[in-house]
C-alpha cells in the first residue's frame, strides 16, 4: 500500500513538472483542436468565416483576478489559425507548394474585457492578401448577443510560395453556391455587354456583412468595376477572373498598418 501512495506520489509530481516545463494544457488544448479540424468539423470555403469556442479560465485573467489577460488573447488566435488552416485546406496547400507560413505581424483593439468563466467565440476570416501575405480578422464575440469584445488583425507571412498562386489554387474549389463562378448570357453589342458589374468591397461573401464592413471602415456603397466580356454568346467566368472577383478590396485602416509595418522594417534595417 505504502509502494502504492509513492507511485502515485510520483505520477502527480511529474504530471506538475510537465504542466509547469511544457505548459501541457496547451499543447493538449492544440491537438484537440487539429483533431477536430481535420476528422470532425465540415469543410471550408477558403474565404468563409470559421469560429472555435473559448472559455476563460483561471490560468487565463490577470493579477487581479478581474478580467482575461491581455496576452492571452493572442494565444487563443493560434487555436482560431489552426481550425482554420485545417478547414480551409490552407496550410496543406501553402505546404504542397513548397512554401511556409509563419506570423509576421499582429494588432489588437480591445473593446471591453472577458471576465473569468466566461464563454466566447473566436470568429476568423481573410480580409485581404497579397503576393506575400495572408491578412485575417480575428473577433472575439460574446455568445449571447454577439457583442464584438475585440478585434484582432494578424499578417501571415509565407515563404518560397507566392500567395496569389495559394488562393488561385484554393478559390476555385467552391464550398457552397454563393461562391460558384455564374454564367453570363450576354448578347454581343447589346447594352448588358457594356454595363459594368457591382462589386462591393471587392468580395461576394456572407460573411462580409454590410454591418461589419461599416464598423471596419469600409464604405457601404457598391463601386462600380467594368469587367470586359467575351463576344461569345455565354461567357462564363473564368478562375483567374472569379478569382479577381473574389479578391477583397484593401480596408484603409489596414493600408495604413501595412504601411506602418514597412516603415518599422526600414527602420530596423537602416540600425534606427
Amino acid at each position: 500500500m505504502e509502494q502504492l501512495c509513492y507511485l502515485a506520489l510520483g505520477c502527480l509530481l511529474v504530471i506538475v513538472f510537465l504542466y509547469g516545463l511544457l505548459e501541457l494544457h496547451y499543447f493538449l488544448r492544440m491537438c484537440i483542436c487539429v483533431v477536430l479540424a481535420r476528422f470532425v468539423k465540415r469543410r471550408c470555403h477558403i474565404l468563409d468565416a470559421t469560429t472555435v469556442n473559448g472559455l476563460c479560465l483561471t490560468n487565463d485573467v490577470d493579477t487581479l483576478l478581474y478580467h482575461m489577460n491581455n496576452a492571452r488573447y493572442f494565444r487563443e488566435l493560434d487555436f482560431a489559425r489552426v481550425d482554420f488552416y485545417e478547414r480551409s485546406n490552407l496550410y496543406r496547400t501553402i505546404t504542397g507548394m513548397g512554401g511556409s507560413v509563419f506570423q509576421g505581424a499582429a494588432t489588437i483593439r480591445y473593446r471591453r474585457f472577458i471576465r473569468p468563466f466566461h464563454r466566447f467565440n473566436i470568429v476568423s476570416r481573410i480580409v485581404y492578401w497579397d503576393e506575400q501575405s495572408l491578412f485575417m480578422e480575428h473577433r472575439f464575440v460574446r455568445p449571447s448577443d454577439k457583442f464584438v469584445h475585440c478585434i484582432a488583425i494578424c499578417r501571415q507571412r509565407v515563404i518560397d510560395v507566392s500567395m496569389e498562386a495559394v488562393m488561385a489554387e484554393l478559390l476555385p474549389r467552391t464550398a457552397s453556391d454563393q461562391f460558384r463562378p455564374m454564367e453570363r448570357h450576354v448578347v454581343p453589342g447589346s447594352e448588358a455587354s457594356l454595363q459594368p458589374m457591382s462589386v462591393t468591397g471587392g468580395i461576394s461573401n456572407p460573411a462580409m456583412d454590410q454591418s461589419s464592413l461599416a464598423e471596419n471602415g469600409h464604405a457601404a456603397t457598391a463601386a462600380a468595376v467594368p469587367v470586359p466580356v467575351p463576344t461569345t454568346a455565354t461567357a462564363p467566368v473564368t478562375a483567374l477572373g472569379h478569382c479577381a472577383k473574389l479578391k477583397p478590396s484593401l480596408p484603409p485602416e489596414l493600408s495604413k498598418w501595412i504601411e506602418y509595418n514597412d516603415m518599422s522594417s526600414k527602420n530596423l534595417r537602416s540600425g534606427c
